[in-house]
């Protein structure tokens, strides 16, 4: 099975260049390819505001051995969808964010066993409590998987939040982090609020990690969520970065 795989896997390009740099032009910091101005997969100058942003992408690229594997440049790649994507359908990216705003992870909890339910409270009451006091919004908890419709002024409070991020690198970064967390509250409570990486990443996987306590830990599960947590870890620089351009 890992053989067939292995054979499936496409096939990456050469590495091509021998260093990866930074150059500034009309304001921007495009990354620099053997003195070479970089494009996106749109044929977009690879250019951000921030020059500390520039430098992470650059140290991705200089990273790359033999060939590319746009697997291992997870900055890039959000970079890219900002550039190519994000900057042009904003709105969209906004809508899309909303609509986790219906139905957050954080929102739908158990009723037993206790620890799970002490945990759940201890890691998702503070995001609530961030919610309600920074932005408004006051959401309704749900015991189970039945949906409970939100309140509209709870949901129009983040579509508020959201349209307030002007910053496309930064906006895509938080759609990043909301995919991965299935939480857009835990994603803005971590750009925008008192919740740090480490913070957000553990509140992503109460559950999962209350099973894991139980249950044991699962190789292969644990090593999905390694590559999922790297890529969370590189939204929220993007985030960071971003949010400063």
């Amino acid at each position: 099975m890992r053989s067939a795989q292995a054979g499936m896997k496409p096939m990456l390009p050469k590495r091509f260049y021998k260093e990866a740099g930074v150059e500034e032009r009309d304001g921007l910091f495009h990354l620099a390819l053997d003195g070479r101005m970089a494009k996106t997969p749109g044929k977009q100058a690879l250019a951000v505001p921030s020059r500390a942003l520039a430098e992470a992408m650059a140290r991705e690229w200089a990273a790359q051995e033999t060939e590319i594997d746009p697997a291992t440049m997870p900055i890039t790649r959000i970079v890219n969808s900002a550039i190519d994507g994000v900057a042009a359908r904003r709105a969209e990216v906004v809508a899309d964010l909303v609509r986790y705003a219906g139905s957050d992870l954080v929102l739908y909890r158990v009723s037993e066993p206790a620890r799970l339910v002490q945990a759940q409270d201890d890691a998702w009451n503070p995001i609530l409590d961030w919610a309600r006091d920074s932005h408004g919004a006051r959401f309704t908890l749900a015991e189970g998987v039945m949906h409970v419709t939100q309140p509209d002024e709870a949901v129009a409070a983040i579509r508020s939040a959201l349209e307030r991020i002007e910053s496309p690198f930064a906006l895509a970064a938080l759609h990043v982090m909301t995919t991965l967390s299935g939480s857009v509250l835990i994603a803005l409570a971590h750009g925008l609020g008192p919740l740090d990486s480490d913070a957000a990443w553990a509140a992503a996987h109460v559950d999962e990690l209350y099973q894991e306590s139980v249950w044991g830990e699962d190789e292969e599960a644990m090593e999905r969520r390694r590559r999922r947590e790297a890529d969370f870890r590189a939204a929220s620089e993007v985030y960071r970065l971003g949010a400063l351009s």
